[in-house]
């Protein structure tokens, strides 16, 4: 594989400023056209989303039915929704599912009948220490039906009696997930993973959604020794549904992120994998670190996203969760200011750079051994050092050739030294390919990850 992992071929071009804000103009573009689409963990509204992705990143989807087995659960009949309102007599909507989609329970069964305030007040769901706020509820796997609406609202309706609409139907459907295969040198995969499941909550999930189609649109244009898979599917149900259902894939992965809440302000976080110590969270904390000197590393917990049931027992995947403020962290949090105001292009383009950096340190990480050690070998000779001595200040590059020839034995990788030497792993990779072009660093072969075994199938 001469020549994959090269700065020619690098992930990250050099003019990163200007590429990052194309990208996050794009991204929000999208966003703001995405944002009103009724997604659930089924339906039309996700289909739609994923058609408008397949628009930037080929797709190939795939439909599971209703009634489906997958490890410990099912997958569930299929909700639609047309209409949803609370009205008063007079037909004048109070609240209105066309003005937002979180203004409905998701998963709500069907209602057309009157009730009075006190029959009404079960089903309103409502933030008294945020008012002005509508916030977002589900009901997916207990039937009910519901409406949020905000506090002033719900203060102001009245006693009714009220007519209360909802136009929904549940019945045996498919549930969708979609993915994109990006072929490398190898088979190995690095797995990128985002949920489409929400509506109308634009850094909950979108960003997350967008960042890795765009993430996937430049991969495309590169030379890459990993074949990359990046999968959307619903939360929870969506991630074990594809994990029951893509058995044969989990052999391949050695490096995975889930990607989310990325479109937001604050500053990065990033979530070890179950074991805490694999590839994926040095490289990703490196790169996260170094783009931030005050963001967050967060242990492994069995609470959060789709990385937990990615690093499930059974199947414990190297999967670390890639995030700014984490989930229930920020006060716009599964709630109507999630919306296109939170979400900045800046924030978006720098989210994808970052995931860019964190694949071109997998990508490019390799161990050398230095093929002249007796001494530090002679670089000027070979174009790798300036020509005049007595200087003060030693310029990084010719600190990253140094590091690299003095910490090449064989046992160490790029990140490695990169962590030793504080210095940004590109230029010590960029030193690395210049002193394997002179004869001086010779590449050893691929470390071999430890990997999950799915071969027999896992107890349903």
């Amino acid at each position: 594989m001469t020549g994959i992992n090269d700065r020619n071929t690098a992930i990250v071009d050099t003019e990163t400023a200007a590429a990052a804000t194309a990208a996050g103009n794009a991204m929000h573009e999208l966003l703001r056209e995405l944002l009103p689409l009724p997604r659930s963990i089924t339906g039309d509204g996700v289909r739609q989303t994923l058609a408008a992705l397949h628009m930037r990143l080929p797709l190939t989807t795939s439909e599971i039915p209703s009634g489906t087995a997958v490890f410990d659960w099912t997958v569930p009949d299929e909700w639609h929704i047309e209409d949803a309102y609370i009205a008063d007599m007079s037909g004048r909507r109070l609240v209105d599912f066309h003005a937002s989609a979180l203004h409905v329970v998701g998963y709500s069964t069907p209602v057309d009948a009157t009730y009075s305030r006190d029959e009404l007040e079960p089903h309103l769901h409502s933030l008294p220490d945020q008012p002005d706020l509508i916030p977002y509820r589900t009901a997916y796997y207990a039937p009910s039906w519901g409406f949020c609406l905000s506090h002033r609202v719900r203060e102001s309706l009245g006693t009714g009696p009220f007519r209360v609409v909802i136009r929904s139907r549940l019945a045996p459907g498919h549930l969708t997930l979609a993915e994109a295969v990006i072929p490398g040198a190898t088979d190995d995969e690095v797995l990128l993973f985002a949920h489409d499941c929400h509506p109308a909550l634009a850094n909950d999930n979108l960003s997350g959604v967008l960042v890795a189609t765009w993430v996937g649109q430049h991969l495309r244009t590169r030379r890459t020794r990993y074949t990359y898979r990046i999968v959307f599917a619903p939360a929870t149900i969506g991630s074990i549904t594809w994990l029951a259902h893509r058995r044969d894939v989990l052999p391949r992965i050695r490096h995975g992120l889930v990607l989310s809440l990325l479109g937001g302000p604050g500053r990065f976080h990033y979530k070890l994998t179950r074991e805490g110590t694999r590839p994926i969270d040095r490289a990703a904390w490196h790169v996260v670190h170094a783009t931030d000197a005050a963001a967050t590393r967060l242990p492994f917990s069995p609470w959060g996203y789709d990385e937990r049931q990615f690093g499930s027992p059974g199947i414990d995947l190297p999967m670390g969760r890639l995030t700014r403020t984490p989930n229930g962290a920020f006060p716009e949090y599964h709630t109507s200011a999630d919306d296109a105001t939170l979400v900045t292009a800046a924030q978006l383009g720098e989210s994808w750079l970052t995931v860019l950096r964190i694949l071109d340190v997998l990508e490019r990480d390799a161990t050398y051994v230095n093929l002249a050690p007796y001494g530090e070998p002679q670089l000027g000779r070979r174009g790798l050092y300036r020509t005049t001595g007595g200087h003060q200040h030693i310029p990084e590059r010719q600190l990253a050739l140094l590091w690299m020839l003095n910490q090449s034995d064989g046992r160490e990788s790029v990140l490695g030294i990169a962590e030793r030497a504080e210095l940004p792993f590109a230029v010590l990779a960029d030193a690395a390919t210049d002193l394997e072009a002179v004869g001086l660093l010779r590449r050893q072969t691929d470390r071999a990850e430890r990997v999950v075994s799915l071969s027999a199938p896992a107890p349903l």
